[in-house]
């Protein structure tokens, strides 16, 4: 049997080189500290050996920091690419990375089990947390690593937990009144999950249940505005979706198969809003003049839609920035802050059609 090639050390190219281990570590880390003569005589050894250098990971492990940001999710993948409010706040945390110098690592997987090994393991200097399913399990795992970690969702009304988050009972109400305001009666909910994997037909009683602390807050909100204006919390549809597609069209189908269908429909996410918007068209219904609708993030695409989107803006890009900031600056405190939000009212929304 062949025996295994032991790999090459520093000391061995400090013992080929005949210099001290010292000054062989210097010409790789310091060159500038080292004689021309010197340092030529250790790279030739080094060379001949085989040596590439020393490891980078054991050198910034052995200073406490690797210079990197973990960007969890217990999402798959594909979330950081395919959903556009995960890229808006991608955009913020790839920019404040470029400015300080520091790498990204993106850190998720399809079951609980490969997460936690994926936290574990990541090489980072602290996390990101995207608190969307399974919010409290990723910060639990983050905090077991011991490492900074900003949750992008209050989520959880623990102190110790440092988040960045928008006021979803604020902005809620926000876009509930636009249309209460604009004289809609008939007003429809595509809700997110309100805990993981259900969707379907909802009550208000549920979402007052509900796992996921923003799909409880933008239900609060929107209530609070429907009550306002003296309409029957009881005529208001809601339907749980998985913020995707699939679910939301069959939200759509659910609410549109009635006698009397909303003239308006509240989307708990901008995600959400844009199906909504090519459903409709599809079906030969006018927005806004058959049905209004409004958003909730305040994406890129919706900017562009046809028509462009309403909608509740959250600083996507400007919190992604600020939670590395947080991580990059942690002085041990645990900072909770609350960005500011605003409604951005475009072409999707309009009075209802007399009689409606």
């Amino acid at each position: 049997m062949g025996s295994k090639t032991k790999p090459v050390r520093l000391a061995d190219v400090a013992r080929a080189a005949g210099v001290s281990h010292g000054t062989a570590s210097n010409v790789f880390s310091r060159p500038e500290v080292v004689r021309d003569e010197v340092r030529e005589r250790v790279m030739a050894a080094a060379e001949t050996l085989g040596y590439a250098g020393p490891d980078p990971r054991g050198r910034m492990l052995r200073a406490g920091k690797v210079n990197a940001i973990g960007v969890a999710t217990a999402e798959p993948l594909s979330y950081f690419f395919d959903d556009p409010f995960a890229r808006a706040v991608m955009s913020g945390v790839s920019e404040a990375c470029d400015r300080t110098g520091a790498g990204i690592s993106l850190v998720s997987a399809a079951n609980g089990e490969q997460l936690a090994w994926n936290v574990r393991s990541a090489l980072v200097d602290g996390f990101v947390v995207f608190c969307l399913e399974d919010g409290s399990r990723l910060v639990d795992l983050a905090r077991e690593r011991g490492l900074p970690f900003v949750a992008l969702s209050f989520g959880q009304d623990d102190p110790t937990i440092a988040a960045l988050g928008v006021d979803d009972v604020a902005g809620a109400r926000l876009a509930a009144r636009h249309l209460t305001g604009l004289g809609h009666r008939r007003i429809a909910i595509l809700s997110l999950e309100f805990d993981a994997g259900g969707h379907g037909p909802a009550t208000r009683e549920k979402a007052r249940t509900a796992a996921y602390s923003a799909t409880r807050d933008r239900i609060a909100g929107y209530f609070e505005a429907i009550l306002e204006a003296g309409i029957d919390p009881a005529s208001v549809p809601i339907y749980e979706t998985l913020n995707d597609e699939a679910t939301t069209q069959a939200g759509l189908d659910h609410f549109f198969s009635v006698a009397n269908p909303p003239s308006a429909v509240l989307c708990m996410s901008d995600r959400m809003a844009l199906v909504a918007l090519d459903w409709l068209a599809r079906r030969g219904l006018s927005v806004p003049g058959d049905v209004s609708v409004v958003g909730f993030d305040g994406v890129a695409e919706g900017a562009v839609a046809q028509p462009p989107l309403t909608t509740v803006a959250q600083p996507m890009a400007a919190m992604g920035r600020r939670a590395v900031e947080m991580i990059l600056a942690f002085d041990g405190r645990i900072r909770r802050e609350t960005m500011d939000i605003e409604l951005v009212v475009r072409a999707s929304t309009a009075p209802p059609r007399a009689g409606v």
